[in-house]
């Protein structure tokens, strides 16, 4: 009997909830708003299509069919341009219950990417901004130099035999063990042993697929995490796993630390902040001078961010680099070109190129900006939701609660701003446009969104750009990559990270 009233009761509930959301789609003010049918009464059309990895191919393919702006959702909408008071510094629009996913469920766990609290954010990144700062990569340039050493050595090797490698997953390698020697002064060893060190990858990505998906449903990601966390190679446990990995770190670290006398202790709060040392080191020096700036909580999230956001999106940025470039022989021509006359100008320069002077090299540069352009690392919507008092955007009315976002893949690909040539890796649109100085130009910079927007930007965007900017010089000065895949057109796996799922090439030596 008991039983039977139950299940009545949760069949009630479901036909009343499912009457109730047809009732609210037909009366509905935004109705006129197009979109998938099967999107105006559930989550679950959306929730399916990004499973399926490919939602930045769709979301680009939706804004063909329906226009500026699309229904995936109840009250859920896709937009094709950065809207500058849903994206402008200053805006009012705070990131969605899709965030949610990206937490831990703990009420004192967060992290600076999550954070929905805009003060919060504001107050924690206002913390660390400065060492991630351009004028702080200086400091930074001696470990990218000691894995890019390695990685050559690997890629010589690899020359040698000619056996077919998984580019991506060496990218993925060298982007790994710089965070790690930039956050930790020590390398994984990725790139020493070319495989996945403690399950750390697989980790990280099991992670990444469950936040990806169960953001989707933010009120039950507690309940799930619950459950998946107890279960081996899960998502929940992945994310454990790394938790547990930082605070280990963290540590190790401050056993070293107490171990110092008072004049080294000294030496290091004095130290220049261009000297060679790490974050966590200068995290920690920054928390003993002031503990209530820099908590042991900080230490801890900014540790575990850097781990976590830190190798994936300068490892899909760099393979969508050597990928075109390898597409594109005219392309990687011009560049092999640019980085020869700058030798011949620096023929005294010994080692790798600088930052300072790769960053400098305009060729490369719009190489790079193109890359990031046809291929983002991030291929799903910001979501973001609308304040109180509604919002009038993409020629609608939405009110106070309706999430909206662009997908950077749809901003990148609009031929609007990008010409009917979008889908064309051509770096020289990036010079011709900047030499005019004009609308279009303008237009191309409010609608290149790679590394997110105002004052939700990647916070780690110049660190990947120092990892860019000293390897590409040396991979194609020193090497030929030749595809070995089935097709030119690679195969990739969407989940928040746009990652190719196999990249392989043949290394050849240049003499």
């Amino acid at each position: 009997m008991y039983t039977s009233l139950v299940l009545l009761s949760i069949c009630l509930f479901t036909v009343l909830r499912v009457v109730y959301t047809i009732y609210t789609s037909v009366t509905s003010p935004e109705k006129s708003i197009p979109g998938p049918w099967l999107a105006r009464f559930s989550r679950l059309w959306y929730f399916l299509h990004v499973r399926s990895g490919n939602f930045h191919h769709e979301n680009i393919a939706l804004h063909a069919k329906y226009g500026p702006i699309v229904r995936v959702g109840p009250n859920l909408y896709s937009i094709d341009h950065p809207d500058k008071n849903v994206y402008g510094i200053g805006s009012k629009f705070k990131k969605s219950d899709w965030y949610e996913g990206w937490k831990h469920p703990s009420p004192d766990r967060w992290t600076l990417f999550p954070d929905q609290d805009i003060k919060r954010h504001a107050e924690t990144r206002k913390r660390f901004q400065n060492l991630y700062s351009m004028s702080s990569l200086v400091s930074y340039e001696k470990y990218v130099d000691e894995c890019i050493d390695i990685f050559l050595q690997k890629m010589s090797s690899f020359s040698r035999s000619r056996e077919p490698i998984d580019m991506a997953h060496w990218l993925q390698c060298y982007a790994f063990d710089v965070m790690g020697d930039i956050t930790y002064s020590e390398r994984f060893g990725f790139l020493d042993q070319g495989e996945d060190i403690a399950g750390m990858l697989v980790a990280l990505d099991n992670s990444m697929v469950y936040s990806t998906l169960a953001g989707i449903y933010a009120w039950a990601h507690p309940y799930f995490y619950a459950i998946m966390e107890k279960i081996p190679g899960s998502g929940a446990a992945g994310r454990n796993f790394l938790m547990k990995f930082v605070q280990q770190k963290i540590a190790e670290r401050n056993h070293t630390r107490s171990n110092l006398n008072a004049s080294e202790k000294q030496l290091r709060l004095e130290a220049n902040d261009d000297a060679p040392r790490d974050f966590l080191d200068k995290l920690t020096d920054i928390h003993e001078r002031d503990p209530q700036r820099v908590t042991s909580y900080h230490i801890f999230m900014m540790g575990m961010s850097n781990i976590v956001a830190g190798s994936d999106t300068t490892a899909v940025s760099l393979s969508s680099v050597l990928y075109n470039l390898t597409k594109y022989p005219s392309t990687l021509a011009r560049l092999r070109h640019e980085i020869k006359e700058h030798e011949a100008q620096n023929d005294s320069c010994e080692g790798f190129i600088p930052f300072k002077e790769a960053h400098a090299m305009p060729y490369l540069q719009a190489v790079i900006k193109e890359a990031l352009r046809m291929h983002p690392a991030t291929g799903l919507p910001l979501w973001r939701v609308v304040p109180e008092g509604g919002a009038f955007i993409a020629g609608h009315q939405l009110p106070a609660g309706a999430t909206i976002g662009i997908n950077s893949w749809v901003a990148h690909y609009n031929p609007s701003i990008f010409g009917a040539d979008a889908h064309i890796f051509r770096p020289e649109r990036w010079l011709e446009a900047e030499q005019e100085k004009g609308e279009q130009y303008q237009k191309m910079e409010a609608n290149y969104l790679p590394f997110g927007l105002g004052s939700r930007t990647c916070l780690g965007r110049h660190i990947s750009t120092l990892e860019m900017c000293k390897l590409v010089p040396e991979l194609v000065t020193k090497f030929d990559f030749e595809l070995d895949m089935p097709s030119t057109n690679w195969t990739t796996k969407n989940y928040w990270f746009v990652k190719p799922v196999d990249f392989r090439v043949r290394v050849k030596p240049r003499l």
